[in-house]
């Protein structure tokens, strides 16, 4: 998690003004998945400025790691919502067929260790995700004991 904390304030320093080049390498992936979104539902998106999307991504990263170190499910549940949100955009392999070569260098990037920087893939993180939420929702919460009432002393 620490690692996570230190890219986080790597990208938020390379930032800029126009979002840094995360927004350069987002800009054309994200136009892809929001053609690709209105073709198949016909919804659609609404135009947004990349550097809002990677601020955002960047909020919800940093704010999710920092309470899921302090072991609350928020911070699971942000980082799950991150994590729906990217793999789409980043891994666009839904757009090609299996026997293309694009499809066979896309998938392995998303089922893989994908990044220098992180120890899990995107696929493995998102499974550890759901496993901790499952298993913090079904411990049971401790019961504070109610102290019983003191007796009152007859005399």
């Amino acid at each position: 998690m620490c690692c996570s904390c230190l890219a986080i304030s790597l990208r938020f320093n390379e930032f800029g003004t126009d979002g840094g080049p995360a927004a350069k390498a987002l800009k054309p992936k994200f136009n892809v998945f929001s053609s690709h979104l209105s073709t198949q539902t016909g919804f659609k998106v609404p135009e947004v400025e990349i550097k809002y999307l990677v601020a955002a991504a960047l909020a919800l990263k940093g704010i999710g790691s920092l309470f899921f170190i302090f072991d609350s499910s928020l911070g699971a549940y942000l980082l799950l919502l991150h994590q729906a949100i990217t793999i789409p955009i980043l891994y666009d392999f839904y757009n090609y067929d299996v026997e293309k070569k694009e499809f066979a260098q896309l998938f392995p990037k998303f089922t893989q260790v994908s990044d220098r920087e992180y120890a899990f893939s995107n696929l493995a993180l998102f499974g550890a995700l759901l496993f901790y939420i499952g298993m913090k929702n079904s411990m049971p919460r401790r019961q504070l004991r109610k102290k019983p009432a003191p007796k009152s002393k007859t005399t």
